[in-house]
C-alpha cells in the first residue's frame, strides 16, 4: 500500500477539474487580450471563472484578482496596501506562513513599517486582547495579517472577531485562507476582511494559480507591471486553463463540503484514537487534536523522544507513507519548523504533520499508524 498524507502541501487533481481544463489546454488557445473570436472565447471563460469564485465567497467579480499562487496574493496584499496607502505599522503573529512573515519582515528591513507580533499561548492560540492593545497604542492606520488556519498545526483563528476588531480601529485586515478555502464556507460580507487569499492546489485544483479577494474601495498598486490584464491589477497573460481549473475545483469543493468534512474529520478522529492506543506518550501540537479549534484536515503529532526521530520522514517514506514534518515550503531546511519553535516545542520529540483529503481512507490511516508504531516498537522495517 502507498498512502499520501501531505494534502496541506498539495492535493491530487480532481478528475472533473482536469476535464474542465483540457479544452483550454488543447483547443481554446487564444490570447484573452486579443479582440478576435479566439481571444473573446477565452476571455469569456476567465470572466465566467471570476463570477463563479465571487459567487462562492459572496464577493463582486471585480473584487477577484487572479494570481500565480497564494504566496503572490499574500505579497500583493501586503506590499500593495502598505506602500499605496502609506501605512507605517503592521501586526502579524510569529506563527504565520513565511509568505506573510518574510514579506512583512522585508518591509520592516526596508524601513517601510514598524512590525508588531500578537502574543500567543503554548498551544498557539492568539491573544486577541493583545491585538486590540497593539492597535490602540499605535497612532495611524495599521495593516493586520492573521491567517484563518495554521498550515502546520491546524489552529483555527476567529477571523470574524479579528475582522471586527480591525474594523473598529480602521485597520486594513488581510487573512491568509489558503488552508481553509474550499474546506469552510467563507463569506466576505460576514468577515470584515479587506484581503483574502486562495490557492487552487490546496483543494484539488491545479498548481500555479490562485486569487486575491480585494474589497472594493481598497486601492493598491500592482506588483507586476507591463500590461493591463486583471483590470490593471496584475500584468501578464493569464493562466487560462489554471483559472478555469481553479473555479471548477472551488465549485466542487463547496458543493461537497459537508460530506467531505464529515469523512475527513472521521479519519482524523481515527488517527488520534489509534496513535494514542499504539504509541505510549504521543501528544499533539497546537490545538490539532481539538475538533472545535482546529482545521479538520490537519493533525500535527508530537512523538516521544527516540533515536528514531531524526529519520522519521525517511523511514515512513521508504514504507510508502508520504507525510511532512511541518510546512512543505521549509521541508528541506535544517532550522526546523518556525511554528513549533515559536510554541517552544520540545526539540527532543519528533513531529509529523498528517494532512488528509476526501480521497484518503480508513485503511490508509491504519497502515500509516502501523508503520509509525513499528518504529517505536523497534520492529524491523520493510525496505
Amino acid at each position: 500500500m502507498t498512502v499520501y498524507f501531505d494534502n496541506a502541501a498539495t492535493t491530487p487533481l480532481d478528475p472533473e477539474v482536469l476535464d474542465a481544463m483540457l479544452p483550454f489546454m488543447r483547443d481554446h488557445f487564444g490570447n484573452p487580450s486579443s479582440i478576435h473570436g479566439h481571444g473573446r472565447q477565452v476571455r469569456a471563460a476567465i470572466e465566467n471563472a471570476r463570477k463563479t469564485i465571487a459567487h462562492l465567497i459572496n464577493a463582486a467579480p471585480a473584487e477577484i484578482v487572479f494570481t500565480s499562487c497564494g504566496t503572490e496574493a499574500d505579497n500583493y496584499a501586503a506590499f500593495g496596501s502598505i506602500r499605496t496607502l502609506g501605512l507605517r505599522h503592521a501586526i502579524t503573529s510569529p506563527l504565520e506562513h513565511h509568505a506573510v512573515l518574510h514579506t512583512l519582515q522585508a518591509l520592516e528591513k526596508a524601513g517601510d513599517i514598524q512590525l508588531s507580533y500578537v502574543r500567543h499561548d503554548e498551544q498557539g492560540r492568539l491573544d486577541l486582547e493583545h491585538l486590540e492593545e497593539l492597535l490602540t497604542a499605535h497612532q495611524g492606520r495599521t495593516f493586520v495579517s492573521l491567517m484563518h488556519a495554521n498550515n502546520e498545526i491546524g489552529n483555527l483563528n476567529d477571523i470574524q472577531t479579528i475582522g471586527e476588531i480591525c474594523h473598529c480601529h480602521d485597520a486594513v485586515f488581510h487573512t491568509d485562507t489558503v488552508q481553509t478555502m474550499g474546506h469552510y464556507q467563507l463569506d466576505v460580507q460576514k468577515v470584515k476582511t479587506d484581503f483574502l487569499v486562495g490557492s487552487a492546489h490546496k483543494f484539488h485544483g491545479p498548481k500555479g494559480v490562485g486569487f486575491l479577494y480585494r474589497r472594493s474601495g481598497v486601492l493598491v498598486d500592482s506588483l507586476i507591471h507591463g500590461g493591463s490584464q486583471e483590470r490593471n491589477q496584475r500584468a501578464g497573460t493569464e493562466n487560462v486553463y489554471g483559472i478555469v481549473g481553479l473555479a471548477k475545483a472551488l465549485e466542487i469543493a463547496c458543493r461537497g463540503m459537508a460530506e467531505h468534512q464529515h469523512h475527513i474529520q472521521g479519519l482524523k478522529d481515527r488517527f488520534i484514537q489509534k496513535l494514542r492506543a499504539e504509541i505510549e506518550g504521543v501528544t499533539f501540537n497546537g490545538t490539532s487534536a481539538e475538533a472545535s479549534q482546529s482545521l479538520y484536515t490537519v493533525l500535527n503529532v508530537s512523538l516521544p523522544p527516540s533515536d528514531m526521530n531524526e529519520m522519521l520522514l525517511f523511514n515512513l517514506d521508504i514504507n510508502r507513507v508520504s507525510v511532512s514534518g511541518g510546512s512543505a515550503c521549509t521541508s528541506g531546511a535544517n532550522a526546523g519548523s518556525h511554528v513549533l519553535n515559536a510554541l517552544g516545542a520540545d526539540q527532543n520529540r519528533g513531529a509529523i504533520r498528517f494532512s488528509m483529503s476526501k480521497y484518503n481512507t480508513a485503511e490508509e490511516v491504519d497502515y500509516a499508524v502501523e508503520q509509525l508504531a513499528k518504529m517505536y516498537r523497534k520492529e524491523p522495517l520493510k525496505i
